[in-house]
């Protein structure tokens, strides 16, 4: 974990050419209060919006951005935008392809995806939750992306761990019918009820699309209360961002 001024974050760990900075927040370092506290970053879930703004504003200035990040209005789904040929931001993930373009998801228990090529020449961001994954919001980011997927790098950013996510049975059998392989990461917990494993789905999933390579945390945002927000443990709570972007100074 790193931290610039007040705000701690993740920087993404793996093979990117150094142009593409990659990384996720904590939820340390900001001004919103409980149940918000405190570097919360979405404007939707209830918090005052003046801490919100003063959230993005340390956000950009701590780390330098080199612009406002692009926020979406995440729904779930599958829609990619191109952030800078379209203005409709009701997405699930986001590619850039001019340096400065900051692409951005926010989370609290879905996985954060980052992709990137190996040029450094274009990257994404994905919200990939049960029901986009279920949805093929991995699989239409990565047929958006201009490269071919054997010169893709992805990264998986801090989610909810198997352990912590338990599913009922039509969650199951949505995987299950869309890929039996599925089936493999989902143990049984209770009668008509499994623990899920995010991380393994979209790893499997992006082995399937042939990616070059895939990297991804270990954390879970369930279980470590200090660092992470989680909609599963806390229902009313603030979101981290993972944010890729190109560096022209790079």
């Amino acid at each position: 974990m790193k931290s610039e001024a007040s705000i701690k974050f993740i920087q993404a760990k793996w093979n990117a050419p150094s142009q593409v900075k990659a990384l996720c927040t904590t939820r340390k370092g900001g001004f919103s209060q409980y149940p918000y506290d405190s570097l919360n970053l979405a404007a939707h879930v209830g918090d005052d919006d003046q801490s919100v703004s003063r959230n993005r504003k340390v956000l950009c200035d701590s780390l330098q951005l080199p612009a406002e990040p692009c926020w979406l209005e995440q729904t779930h789904g599958n829609r990619v935008v191109n952030l800078e040929s379209e203005s409709n931001r009701l997405a699930d993930a986001a590619i850039a392809r001019e340096p400065g373009t900051v692409a951005v998801v926010m989370t609290a228990d879905c996985l954060p995806i980052l992709l990137c090529n190996r040029s450094g020449t274009e990257v994404a961001t994905i919200h990939a939750g049960w029901r986009g994954m279920v949805d093929g919001v991995i699989e239409a980011t990565v047929n958006d992306m201009n490269s071919p997927p054997d010169q893709l790098l992805a990264w998986i950013g801090p989610g909810i761990s198997q352990q912590c996510f338990e599913v009922g049975n039509e969650v199951r059998e949505l995987f299950v019918a869309r890929n039996t392989g599925d089936e493999s990461h989902f143990v049984a917990s209770r009668s008509e009820h499994w623990l899920c494993d995010l991380y393994g789905l979209a790893t499997d999933t992006i082995s399937r699309l042939e990616v070059a390579e895939i990297n991804r945390s270990e954390y879970c945002s369930f279980s470590d209360n200090s660092d992470y927000f989680s909609y599963r443990r806390n229902a009313v709570t603030g979101r981290m961002a993972s944010m890729i972007w190109i560096d022209s100074s790079a």
